[in-house]
């Protein structure tokens, strides 16, 4: 007999074919994609099949946010997810990204179980049962849902508040051997990725506990390992297991075969498989389409709401070089920040390569297809040398080709993009300069004029991911925040333009990098 393990991670609510820069778009991802493909892998399956939702679904589209944060109805994107079919879902990071609270009203509405053993509260799983049983052609399966426990790291205390997030290895550990006693089959259902080299077992990242999934599969007893969070996209048998990882926005799903034979105690399985299935040729389903078309369109309209205009150009032609000289839109972000925090120095990310800037009309689409997470703002009481050791962090995002030239270090881009973590600062005067070594490449550094002293504070604007530290920046932490404005960003940059309906292109240079372009 053959069990297929079908899977999707990390789709963020993108629920149809459109990243919502325009209207009409059938791009190669979505939920509604991934549907078609998931449904025609149950229909040619050789034997019983079990379909997980790996998390990572409640936030991340412009679609999930008006959801969230203006119909404030978590149902309308839960009922498309509902129409999958899975029989299996976990919790992602970014699940607590609009507050626990949210995310509980969200779930209630699933018609799904919801899993998870790590997340608890008052010492008890505090999002559904620690795992799911189910029995297909007599096969009993069991699925143990896990969370990257790296979560307070990231998140705002006040949307975890009274969870604890245990570690991720030891629970495993705790639940597989029980598990094995109750089913033929264990499954671990994680949303984290790998840490290390899939082949060789070498670290790939600091070795933080964000992602465990190598660690994962040498946990005895584990017949299938279901993986997201990274946006990578794997599959295989690492040290046996079988693994995926289905990428971004439903692009891929995962597929994991086992081969079974029934021996007098239930079933062994005797061989295993592992593959993704690209969704991106498919045809979306038809049943998602019809489901999201009457919030879709009133999406579609909202985003098309202008707020502003601008005198000058504010778009991003080449996100590398935006990164390398400051640009207005990066520059407008900047002002944004300082003036919802009223601070004079402000750090912020190009996150990604899709941003495109504003044309000569802001509208909300603009808003929320260039600023793309539901950061709130935190303000930072950092020393010159707290300061100048972010910059120096920052730095390493660049390296020198064989020609002498400028490009990205290699780990920003492979094996997952990690643009979000170079930030760019304003009301500070710097140069990074990187032919010199990492650790000493800024070379210039003022503040009003004047060097920027070690032991001085300068207070600080940033988003909350990076306030506590997110991407590492072990500088930074809860313990150095002074205020906080709990307003999303995109709200905050709405009512800026709504207060500026006229916004003037400008970038002062404030920084350099050298080699210069």
């Amino acid at each position: 007999m053959k069990l297929t393990i079908l899977s999707t991670s990390d789709t963020h609510g993108f629920v149809l074919p459109t990243n919502y820069v325009k209207r009409d778009q059938d791009l190669p991802f979505s939920l509604a994609k991934a549907k078609t493909v998931l449904d025609a892998q149950k229909a040619a399956a050789e034997g019983p099949v079990v379909t997980i939702e790996n998390g990572d679904w409640l936030q991340g589209s412009p679609l999930a946010y008006y959801v969230a944060k203006i119909s404030k109805q978590p149902d309308q994107l839960t009922r498309l997810y509902n129409e999958v079919g899975y029989d299996a879902g976990i919790i992602g990071n970014h699940e607590f990204n609009y507050g626990s609270d949210y995310l509980r009203q969200a779930l209630k509405t699933l018609t799904y179980p919801t899993i998870n053993a790590n997340i608890t509260e008052n010492g008890q799983p505090a999002f559904g049962a620690p795992y799911q049983l189910i029995e297909r052609s007599g096969v009993k399966i069991a699925i143990l849902g896990l969370t990257t426990n790296y979560i307070p790291h990231w998140e705002a205390p006040a949307h975890i508040a009274g969870l604890a997030f245990q570690d991720v290895v030891a629970t495993a550990k705790h639940y597989v051997p029980l598990l094995r006693q109750q089913a033929d089959v264990v499954i671990v259902a994680y949303h984290g990725g790998f840490e290390r080299n899939l082949q060789t077992g070498q670290p790939t990242e600091p070795l933080t506990g964000e992602n465990v999934g190598y660690a994962l599969t040498q946990v005895p007893g584990i017949d299938a390992l279901v993986t997201g969070h990274q946006h990578r996209q794997l599959a295989g048998l690492v040290n046996g297991v079988p693994i995926t990882q289905p990428g971004y926005r439903g692009e891929a799903i995962g597929k994991i075969t086992l081969d079974l034979n029934q021996t007098a105690s239930g079933y062994q399985v005797t061989a295993s498989k592992a593959v993704l299935v690209k969704t991106g040729g498919s045809i979306a389903s038809p049943t998602i389409l019809q489901s999201a078309a009457d919030l879709n369109q009133t999406v579609e309209t909202w985003l098309d709401q202008p707020l502003a205009h601008v005198e000058g150009d504010m778009r991003i032609q080449a996100p590398f070089v935006a990164r390398v000289h400051e640009v207005p839109y990066i520059e407008f972000i900047q002002k944004v920040q300082m003036a919802s925090t009223d601070t004079d120095i402000s750090g912020t990310a190009l996150f990604n390569n899709e941003g495109r800037g504003f044309g000569e009309t802001i509208d909300m689409r603009d808003v929320v297809t260039n600023y793309i997470y539901p950061n709130t703002l935190a303000v930072l009481r950092l020393t010159g040398a707290d300061l100048k050791a972010a910059l120096e962090q920052c730095a390493e995002y660049f390296s020198l080709d064989a020609d002498g030239k400028l490009t990205v270090t290699p780990r920003f881009e492979r094996p997952k993009p990690q643009h979000y973590n170079y930030d760019m600062y304003q009301g500070i005067d710097y140069t990074l300069d990187i032919h010199q070594p990492v650790g000493s490449r800024v070379t210039r550094l003022l503040y009003h004029g004047a060097p920027v002293q070690p032991t001085q504070t300068y207070d600080v604007a940033v988003n909350q991911y990076r306030a506590a530290g997110g991407g590492n920046f072990k500088m930074f932490g809860p313990d150095k925040v002074i205020r906080e404005n709990q307003k999303d960003m995109t709200e905050l940059i709405a009512d800026y333009l709504q207060e500026h309906p006229l916004i003037k292109a400008t970038a002062d240079q404030n920084f350099n990098v050298l080699p210069s372009m």
